[in-house]
């Protein structure tokens, strides 16, 4: 899972890495395009006009020029041509003119006869790396350099430890600062694609610009991310926290049914004993046995089907018959649509054991406790017949089993206490929802 979460940090800094690299370059490309465009709208030879007096070359600021003649008339230097023949200002040319598709525009140089008096020699020109060429090593050089760093950022991220974050920020940076040096750019003089260090000027402003920008986002966003990510740990860690909680509570509620249910049976296993009752005591032990299997099985389950359940309920219940033999009745009636609906494990278990505790069984008047169904409810109910002496109630019982079901499933069970009836409705759990 680790190794999965890697690759998949891996695989998203280098989908960050190319966008930062593309928008960086992103004048680049445009440029790519528009000469494109340019080359297909290019002139028939048939269209260009040879012009064999020579014009003086004047550049603008903004990179774009004109070729002024001695008599007043100019034509137009795209910016492009002026970059990709290593034109300067005031370079004396013949030329071939082009019609400008703008009406009453200047007439735009087409090809270049002569330079300063010498002829033009298109090898240094051809020498020279064409514009995709120079875009891809471009792109591919920013994809590098945001790449190394929000590596790094990932890094520092995961190490979690101060001081190893500072540690990998700080190698990241000076990793992006090493690339600076070796930042490719296009050597004018012999029309090669060389490293920052070997022009002999370290600082050209475009690349720094260029630089710096691709590094503060790169920053910017590994920061962003290892927010997010912390922000996504605190979320994860505050629902495994809470699930714990919740475990442990379930745990230490369904640890008190025990001590409670291993105090009756062997009562009632005592009392087989007493009364040698051998054959009934192997079968009880053999119920009993069942019973605390089942406990062991499921007491740390948080949810069983009703089918479960009952098999469970009609094995506790044989411990209270063998007590009260011919007096203590079990009357079951559950659809069977809903023998594979779930509920909290061991939620009959207590209200079994209250109905017995607390009231008066005898041969004259048998008692009857009742398991049925009621729609997508559970319902265990039994009359009330108070014994003389009350047992002591300490209420854990009912307590324990409703802060279970608020905890697992989220609602309480509702409890009908009559002075004829006590009875316990719990809503069961459709399968198609725990899906």
């Amino acid at each position: 899972m680790k190794l999965q979460l890697r690759y998949s940090d891996w695989i998203l800094n280098l989908l960050v890495a190319a966008a930062i690299s593309t928008v960086v370059n992103f004048s680049y490309v445009l440029l790519l395009i528009v000469e494109q465009r340019s080359e297909q709208q290019r002139p028939a030879k048939d269209s260009l006009i040879q012009r064999p007096e020579e014009g003086r070359l004047s550049i603008t600021p903004d990179g774009h020029g004109y070729i002024i003649y001695a008599n007043g008339d100019s034509s137009y230097a795209p910016m492009n041509r002026i970059r990709r023949f290593a034109l300067a200002d005031g370079d004396r040319l013949v030329v071939d003119l082009a019609p400008n598709r703008t009406r009453g525009a200047h007439p735009v140089f087409s090809k270049i006869h002569k330079r300063n008096g010498l002829d033009f020699d298109y090898s240094s020109v051809f020498n020279r790396p064409s514009t995709a060429v120079d875009v891809t090593v471009q792109l591919l050089y920013y994809l590098l350099l945001s790449f190394v760093l929000l590596t790094f950022m990932s890094v520092a991220h995961r190490s979690g430890i101060p001081r190893s974050m500072v540690r990998c920020s700080l190698a990241g940076v000076a990793v992006a600062a090493a690339l600076y040096f070796i930042a490719p750019v296009i050597d004018w003089h012999s029309g090669r694609i060389v490293p920052n260090f070997s022009t002999g000027s370290m600082f050209d402003y475009m690349l720094l610009l260029k630089w710096t920008f691709a590094v503060v986002v790169s920053l910017l966003y590994g920061r962003i991310y290892t927010l997010i990510s912390q922000r996504q740990t605190v979320v994860v860690e505050n629902e495994r926290l809470k699930n714990e909680n919740l475990t442990t509570r379930y745990n230490m509620l369904v640890g008190q049914i025990n001590p409670h249910f291993l105090f009756n049976s062997l009562n009632s296993l005592a009392m087989l004993v007493r009364e040698k009752q051998d054959g009934k005591a192997l079968f009880y032990i053999d119920q009993l046995s069942y019973a605390f299997r089942y406990i062991i099985q499921n007491g740390q389950s948080t949810l069983i089907t009703l089918r479960e359940e009952l098999k469970f309920a009609e094995a506790y219940s044989y411990l209270f018959k063998i007590r009260y033999a011919d007096k203590l009745f079990f009357d079951v009636d559950v659809a069977d649509e809903y023998l594979d609906w779930q509920l909290p494990t061991l939620s009959l278990q207590p209200l079994i054991g209250n109905a017995v505790k607390h009231n008066t069984i005898t041969r004259s008047n048998p008692f009857h406790v009742s398991i049925r169904t009621e729609g997508p409810w559970l319902v265990v109910s039994n009359p009330k017949i108070p014994k003389q002496t009350p047992e002591p109630s300490t209420g854990i019982g009912l307590n324990n089993l409703n802060n279970r079901w608020r905890l697992i499933t989220g609602r309480e069970v509702e409890i009908i206490d009559t002075d004829r009836e006590f009875a316990v409705r719990m809503p069961l759990q459709s399968p198609s929802i725990l899906l």
